[in-house]
């Protein structure tokens, strides 16, 4: 008998959750009920049958009035089968309920006639791979109208590649998990550290070390023997790689939660000197994302610090880290856990001062990442500025001497649950259009409910309807200029934007980063969006979004082997207890013995789209949250053949990285443009060349670059095809 937890099964009036037993034996439903005998507060309801959920029903699952607990009795006698507690109701936190009473259903369940625990029939990973393996039909199904190449795939080789690299979460991410902060996991970046013209990873940890793996070529990786990037058990959050003394080659930005942040010189050859101190970047506080950009154009890159907000309390767990306050979501409703971002001018040597005051910028949102962009055209980067609940901010940059909201002016309407960010150009006209992803507005009671069953029309809507129930205006801080959803901002020319993210297919389900680049070569750029939330929450797919032409994306995750992943995983062990001693009465223990390995679903956070292998396609990385990492290297130029070019910039008079410039390839009808900003995915940038698929163009009639000096560059014939190409600017 297969068991399963449904959204149609949830009493959504007064019931928390209920059993769904499968199709094949629609009469279980009543025996189930029947045999269910419910005790509260410690007296047996003396009615029996149905009859006996009647004190829940009366009690609610949202008022103060819930149930504590409840227990499953053995028939005739008062031995207590099994123990449902009743935690928090709302928000965040009822998944911790859910899993506590799926795992107390599967005890009941082993007691009741005709029936099969989960262990004996159904585990959690063979019930996900059969919704995974329905929603592979779809998509089938679905790609029948998709005119883009999509003959070719990924094939994790993690293994091959040598890179043993493992993610370890604290406490409250798993153990002791608290919907805090902690389980937004890390970023990972990549550069050329050495010179030697291969791109390397760096990957970031809570507990643990960050590593450094040098890239050999042909997909391999060895970790780089200088250990001063380590930083072991420092609970790193971002990293970002980019050239702060314009000497050639890529320094390095981490950031932490309140263990301080670090900046790394880069002295050549995979070398690192830590310069904190020195450069006056030593904050210590909630930090996040790192945006290198040079705000006022004299060719330094300056620094935009983002700070989440106050979510932790001074106690310290296993490994140092402070633990997360019990309401660490609701930070935004106490102002007195603000915690401003933080802008730092570079006044060349290595050094900064910070500036934030002096021109009068207050970016105090709870925001965990930014990025840059020129949407007026004045050569000056503006900002775009997350939040993870509440409004998002654009600030136009006033020449270089402060910046202003102009949020309104551009994008009336932001995501409320904003988390990830990337400025490109979908449909190559020109103008940079905006992606935005938004995490929290997935994350209600109903709809984490409704999507147990993993449908496909609920995860590709909008949440309003679902976070209108949830939660209150004053909770939302006021709604009527949000939406409850990615939000995709097509630039139409002249500062006017359309969003248009539900008609181009661009909602996903538990988003967190995009990485952009065009995996099948085509001339327009594809999208890549980790997703999920891990322990104690169900599996949810990795997307690929293929660009039809910059007219729609399909989901393409499926069709191109990304999901599921490697061995058809989905979950693992997250954490073990020993329900005999120190762990026995954490709730996972419940009716338990001895040692427990506690599985938690797979899920990924950080990823990069670059070209692993040098064999002239994008390939993909993740850095996943308590896991190892994903190598998703791509067989697209085994199927067909490719034309491309890559485009590294070296600025003179502009910052050395070319950051800021405008890119435009001329090749046959097709023009191609790219704004370097170095956003590679979620809490991460990195420097690494743009790269342009061409389709089926056999020249490059011209390349154009805009520098943030304000120069103009034209190269015109000879420009070879399938190439690294070295801009320095004139």
């Amino acid at each position: 008998m297969k068991t399963n937890l449904s959204r149609n099964d949830a009493v959504e009036k007064t019931i928390a959750l209920t059993l769904t037993l499968s199709p094949e034996a629609p009469e279980e439903r009543e025996r189930f009920y029947s045999a269910l005998d419910l005790q509260r507060d410690g007296e047996r309801d003396p009615a029996g049958g149905n009859a006996s959920l009647a004190p829940w029903e009366r009690a609610g699952v949202r008022g103060p009035k819930a149930p504590t607990a409840w227990t499953r009795l053995s028939p005739n006698s008062t031995t207590p089968l099994a123990t449902f507690e009743s935690k928090a109701f709302c928000g965040f936190k009822i998944q911790r309920f859910i899993a506590s009473i799926l795992l107390s259903f599967t005890a009941v369940l082993a007691h009741l006639p005709g029936t099969a625990t989960a262990a004996e029939s159904n585990s959690t990973q063979a019930v996900t791979l059969k919704h995974l393996e329905g929603r592979k039909r779809q998509q089938i199904a679905a790609s029948q109208r998709m005119s883009s190449f999509n003959k070719f795939g990924f094939e994790d080789r993690l293994a091959g590649s040598g890179i043993t690299f493992q993610h370890q979460i604290v406490d409250d991410a798993g153990k002791t998990y608290k919907a805090a902060h902690y389980d937004h996991g890390n970023g990972l970046a990549t550069a050329d550290v050495d010179g030697d013209g291969l791109l390397d990873i760096y990957f970031t940890t809570q507990l643990g070390s960050n590593q450094l793996w040098r890239n050999l070529g042909t997909g391999k990786f060895e970790l780089f023997p200088d250990g001063s990037l380590s930083l072991s058990n420092q609970i790193s959050v971002s990293a970002s790689f980019a050239d702060i003394d314009n000497d050639g080659d890529p320094d390095l930005f981490v950031t932490t939660v309140r263990k301080g942040n670090h900046l790394f010189e880069n002295l050549g050859g995979g070398r690192f000197k830590e310069i904190t101190e020195a450069a006056a970047v030593n904050y210590r506080g909630h930090s996040s994302g790192i945006v290198f950009f040079d705000y006022d154009n004299d060719g330094l890159l300056d620094i935009f610090l983002v700070n989440v907000g106050v979510y932790t309390s001074n106690e310290q767990g296993a490994g140092g880290y402070f633990l997360a306050l019990n309401d660490a979501f609701d930070g935004h409703l106490h102002p007195d856990r603000t915690e401003f971002s933080l802008l730092y001018k570079n006044l060349g040597g290595n050094r900064f001062r910070e500036v934030s005051k002096e021109l009068a910028f207050r970016e105090g949102s709870w925001s965990g990442d930014a990025s840059f962009v020129d949407l007026n055209r004045d050569n000056y980067p503006d900002l775009y500025v997350l939040n993870m609940q509440g409004d998002n901010h654009y600030y136009e940059n006033q020449g270089g001497k402060g910046f202003v909201d102009k949020t309104a002016a551009y994008f009336p309407k932001t995501s409320w649950g904003a988390m990830g960010i990337k400025f490109f150009d979908f449909n190559q006209d020109g103008n940079q259009d905006l992606y935005v992803t938004d995490m929290h507005s997935d994350m209600t009671k109903p709809q984490t409910e409704k999507g147990l069953n993993f449908r496909l029309d609920l995860e590709k809507g909008k949440s309003e309807a679902f976070c209108a129930v949830q939660w209150s205006e004053e909770y939302l801080q006021g709604s009527s200029n949000n939406i409850f959803g990615n939000s995709f901002y097509q630039n139409l020319g002249s500062g006017k934007f359309r969003e248009t993210s539900q008609d181009l297919g661009l909602e996903t389900y538990w988003p967190w980063g995009v990485s952009v680049g065009d995996l099948n070569a085509d001339g327009f750029e594809d999208v890549f969006v980790t997703a999920g939330m891990g322990y104690p929450f169900r599996y949810a797919v990795n997307s690929v979004l293929l660009n039809e032409q910059g007219k729609e994306f399909f989901d393409a995750e499926f069709l191109l082997g990304v999901e599921p992943r490697r061995n058809q995983r989905t979950e693992k062990t997250w954490f073990t207890l020993d329900c005999d001693g120190a762990d026995k009465n954490h709730p996972e223990c419940n009716g338990k013995s001895g040692v427990q390995k506690i599985a938690g679903a797979l899920t990924s956070r950080s990823s990069a789209i670059f070209d692993l292998d040098n064999d002239g396609d994008l390939d993909i990385v993740t850095n996943e949250l308590n896991d190892n990492p994903q190598m998703l290297f791509s067989n697209l130029s085994e199927r067909k053949k490719i034309r491309f070019i890559k485009i590294k910039l070296a600025g003179s008079q502009s910052n050395r990285d070319g950051l800021g410039a405008t890119v435009s390839v001329r090749s046959g009808l097709k023009t191609l443009t790219q704004y370097h900003d170095g956003k590679s995915g979620y809490l991460a940038q990195s420097s690494m060349p743009l790269y342009f698929g061409l389709g089926n163009s056999e020249k490059i009639e011209s390349i154009e670059i805009l520098w943030p000096s304000g120069k103009n560059q034209f190269l015109k014939d000879g420009i070879n095809l399938n190439q690294t190409l070295v801009i320095r600017e004139p």
